[in-house]
């Protein structure tokens, strides 16, 4: 369970490191109301989303 929780960790750290990368992609929504704005990040929440499932079932295989 100990090496789930690290590589788990692991995962997550290399995505933040990923996302960062990323930027606003095409499919990214950002509005702008007065001095409020809202980004809807919905084409990054689907690649770290393919990317997730792809990962987990990687890690499902071998256990």
């Amino acid at each position: 369970m100990g090496k789930l929780f690290i590589i788990v960790g692991i995962i997550f750290l290399i995505i933040g490191v990923i996302w960062t990368f990323i930027g606003r992609l095409p499919g990214d929504f950002s509005f702008k109301i007065g001095n409020a704005s809202i980004h809807f990040p919905l084409m990054t929440s689907i690649i770290v989303s393919i990317i997730l499932t792809i990962i987990f079932a990687i890690i499902g295989r071998f256990k």
